[in-house]
């Protein structure tokens, strides 16, 4: 492992490098340039806050107006595709970057790594402005905001570790691709974005607490919106299975990295 870290810190050079040049050529001829970061989430959040507001509203205890619903919303939906984008992106990495692979000869961890940093960058972005907008509109949570960090790491390790697992099987089985981008589209919709799970059938309730991402936004959304520290006695479980699923990726990277370049 402590090799591994080594290797990839020896490339850092071409590993900032190549998130740079992801930034720019993701608006490279584009009028709005980064702008469409925000735009695509705003568009999203407007959407569902315009469909569900009136709905949810006098179902959420914390949220008593569209606006609020609106804080909610972003809560869970600036985070989720945060590790939307990470996950979807690391399951096909390998394969967008078949050529490369075949040619150059460079810590092959590194593509991970390049998409994680792409996607951290966009998600600082758009979350710092969402920041900056709580605190114009006297929503700041205050110092409470800190406690954000650990559940982003604990994010960030849970999509890293299932994004690079799925990456090398996608290589041998292509339609894990297809079918995990399926499940996403559920997942979404299990997970208590635009809902809490207290307005759930109880028969449901006890099936949405299996979801990983299920204490992860419910942590995001007692700091934004009720502006309290998340019950970390709830995060145990997808810890866990956080770092399992980062040795589980790093164990089959590592024994069939040289059997995925006569794949590519």
């Amino acid at each position: 492992m402590l090799a591994l870290v080594k290797n990839l810190w020896s490339y850092r050079g071409f590993i900032v490098s190549s998130i740079q040049r992801e930034f720019q050529t993701q608006y490279r001829n584009s009028l709005l340039g980064g702008l469409w970061t925000v735009i695509h989430p705003a568009a999203m959040v407007l959407i569902y806050t315009v469909i569900f507001s009136q709905v949810m509203r006098a179902r959420l205890p914390a949220v008593d107006s569209t606006f609020a619903y609106s804080i909610y919303l972003c809560a869970g939906v600036l985070t989720w595709n945060f590790f939307s984008e990470v996950l979807m992106r690391a399951q096909n990495v390998f394969l967008e970057h078949g050529n490369l692979i075949k040619k150059l000869s460079f810590p092959r961890l590194c593509l991970p790594v390049i998409v994680l940093g792409s996607a951290t960058l966009n998600f600082l972005i758009i979350f710092t402005l969402f920041l900056i907008f709580l605190l114009v509109s006297g929503n700041f949570p205050g110092l409470v905001i800190l406690s954000i960090i650990p559940i982003l790491l604990i994010q960030i390790l849970f999509a890293t570790g299932l994004g690079i697992s799925l990456g090398v099987l996608n290589v041998f089985f292509r339609d894990i691709g297809q079918f995990f981008g399926v499940v996403m589209q559920f997942w979404f919709w299990l997970t208590p974005i635009v809902y809490t799970t207290s307005t759930l059938p109880e028969f449901v309730r006890r099936w949405i607490v299996f979801n990983p991402m299920t204490p992860l936004i419910n942590a995001y959304q007692e700091i934004l919106v009720q502006k309290q520290l998340p019950h970390f006695s709830s995060l145990w479980g997808v810890s866990l299975l956080s770092f399992l699923l980062c040795g589980l990726g790093f164990r089959l990277f590592r024994k069939h990295v040289g059997e995925m370049v006569d794949e590519l």
